[in-house]
């Protein structure tokens, strides 16, 4: 089977968050399984050109004026091959969707030509059996192809319903969609144009990034006002549990690292602790308790509920370590923790590949207290790295984080500590708990050894994104 990846961004080229790690390898773990996956992504500033073979050409119409680009052929580093839109008025900038905190105001030209070119790639360049869409810079590929008639089998994947691509109802012309298709059974939502409902009504199929989250974003609290649409095709909704790159993120390979370790020897774990504490500028205490967190400071994390936190997380006696970047308000409040606490609060504003590897290797617990969290890689990548997780239970952290019970613990899935409120009270609690855990070294070792033994891999969710694939290709057939 040919599947041709459609998505706005992918490791090792471009990376915004979590959608790049996906698109960088799970199109490899599904080669690995026998299919022949490419990407097709935007050529962004910092992108090498060398070695790149054009392709085609590509003119469109994008509202009054056109534009004029190209598509041109690389490969990943794993192997898989890429065609890249090549448009140096749209996308050769410093940001991939905006710079200074705001986004640019022709995102949806620009991204509706990149929609325009991937279908081209399709129909000049390369046909595949089914197109995976991601997220809304992807989804007008799915409405082109249903306005043109074109029977190729669609597939889109919602990696985070909060971002759904809104632009005024004036902005639609750019899409260069047909009057009709601004219908509320279209992309017109509220009085506006809904780009990521071009996926949601005309996909065959729907999935998102875990199995929790397709069931939350079918109810209001969850839905961002697209869960009556979400209800409809509830039958086409799958979820998923993204994986991990164990080629980068796992203890024993990491490059990262100032030590090496693994689930049967976690000497080098405690080498690790030692060195964060230094890099950072915390006392190096080895039985302080080592609380990680590596985020995006915006409202869906949960960071809110930590600033609320903060005096009786420092009355615990444990030492807390942030990597992130965000909403301005948050970032303050975390220097401003960080200059109250220096023995105990460490922040790091800004993002660093090589900190957050060694956040993840250094920490005794990782901090995930998110509002919502669709799938979640950092609670998947603190498994293997021995740091047990404090979650609260949402999406893509409820699939994975089992809670320290005696139940559990007796059948031997316990593998981090889980609440359910989203209140300081129960994050305090639940951080408690895993505070008195740590202070037991057998039960800690068991919980580490649990979570570095399990198998979050690629090449497990790839299985069920074929079967996805399959029943892509079969719904289209029904729909012809």
């Amino acid at each position: 089977m040919k599947v041709l990846f459609c998505v706005s961004e992918a490791v090792p080229f471009a990376k915004t968050g979590g959608l790049a790690d996906v698109a960088g390898a799970l199109p490899a773990a599904l080669r690995r399984g026998g299919l022949d996956v490419r990407v097709v992504m935007p050529l962004y500033r910092g992108i090498a050109r060398d070695g790149l073979e054009p392709v085609l050409t590509v003119e469109r119409p994008v509202g009054g004026r056109t534009i004029a680009g190209a598509v041109r052929r690389g490969t990943m580093p794993n192997g898989t091959p890429v065609y890249f839109v090549d448009a140096p008025e749209l996308y050769d900038r410093p940001g991939l969707y905006g710079e200074g905190g705001r986004d640019y105001d022709d995102n949806l030209a620009r991204f509706a030509f990149f929609c325009q070119a991937a279908v081209a790639v399709r129909r000049d360049a390369w046909t595949p059996d089914v197109v995976h869409c991601h997220d809304w810079q992807a989804a007008l590929v799915a409405a082109y192809l249903r306005w043109e008639r074109d029977p190729l089998p669609t597939m889109f994947t919602v990696h985070n319903l909060a971002y759904q691509g809104l632009f005024p109802a004036a902005q639609f012309e750019l899409t260069g969609l047909p009057g009709a298709a601004f219908a509320m059974d279209g992309l017109e939502f509220y009085g506006q144009v809904n780009v990521m409902k071009a996926g949601l009504v005309w996909a065959h199929v729907l999935s998102t990034v875990s199995e929790t989250y397709a069931r939350e974003i079918q109810s209001p609290e969850y839905g961002m006002g697209l869960d009556g649409l979400l209800r409809v095709r509830a039958a086409d909704l799958f979820g998923v549990l993204n994986g991990v790159d164990y080629s980068q993120w796992d203890p024993t390979v990491d490059v990262h690292l100032p030590a090496r370790y693994g689930p049967d020897d976690l000497g080098g774990k405690a080498r690790c602790k030692a060195a964060l504490q230094r890099e950072v500028g915390l006392p190096e205490h080895a039985y302080a308790p080592l609380v990680g967190a590596v985020a995006r400071l915006v409202s869906q994390k949960g960071f809110d509920l930590v600033t609320a936190a903060l005096e009786g997380i420092a009355a615990m006696g444990v030492q807390l370590v942030l990597l992130g970047t965000g909403d301005p308000s948050l970032e303050a409040a975390f220097r401003a923790a960080a200059a109250r606490w220096p023995q105990q609060v460490a922040v790091t504003i800004g993002f660093d590949e090589g900190l957050a590897h060694r956040i993840e290797a250094g920490a005794d617990m990782f901090l995930m207290p998110s509002r919502f969290e669709p799938s979640g890689l950092n609670q998947l990548y603190s498994l293997r790295y021995g740091t047990v997780p404090v979650v609260r239970r949402t999406g893509g952290l409820a699939d994975s984080i089992v809670d320290v019970t005696p139940e559990t613990l007796q059948r031997g899935t316990a593998n981090g500590f889980v609440f359910d409120a989203y209140t300081p009270e129960a994050l305090l609690a639940t951080l408690g708990r895993a505070v008195a855990a740590y202070r037991d070294p057998g039960l800690w070792r068991f919980l580490q050894q649990v979570g570095m033994r399990a198998d979050f891999s690629w090449d497990r969710a790839a299985g069920r994104y074929r079967d996805l694939y399959a029943l892509t290709a079969e719904r289209a057939a029904r729909w012809r």
